[in-house]
């Protein structure tokens, strides 16, 4: 498997991302249609509507953990750990958090987020310490 690979994963969360300003453009739109919002509130973040407000939470869910997936990427990567394993491990923190903002904006159920984000920290600690292991055994 070429090193290359771990950049799937990166791009399949990227479209994740945009698909949440999707859904939250849409949301909001149809908020403002039916009354419950008006365009303003938008413009400074506030009162944010039930419509879209779990869309919102979970938009800036997707700059918190995966700010740290998208540097233990790119630092495997350069440092030559990127192989099966760290791109199996990409995978999984990918996938965690579709399924995580799948729950997020739909039912927001905490009984089942939180697995998903159980899954997704749990892998995200194992690539930082596949990098810790690679340094190591490097130097």
């Amino acid at each position: 498997m070429s090193q290359h690979a771990i950049f799937w994963p990166m791009i399949a969360h990227v479209a994740l991302v945009y698909a949440v300003y999707v859904l939250i453009a849409m949301r909001r739109k149809k908020a403002v249609e039916t009354g419950s919002a008006r365009v303003s509130q938008f413009r400074e973040n506030r009162d944010e509507p039930a419509e879209s407000l779990f869309v919102r939470n979970n938009l800036a869910n997707q700059f918190e953990l995966p700010v740290l997936f998208h540097a233990v990427c790119l630092a495997l990567f350069v440092t030559g750990g990127a192989g099966p394993v760290a791109v199996w491990l990409a995978w999984a923190f990918v996938l965690s958090r579709y399924a995580h903002a799948f729950v997020h904006v739909t039912s927001n159920r905490i009984r089942f987020r939180q697995p998903m984000f159980t899954l997704g920290f749990l892998a995200l600690g194992a690539m930082w310490g596949l990098l810790a292991l690679t340094l190591w055994n490097a130097g």
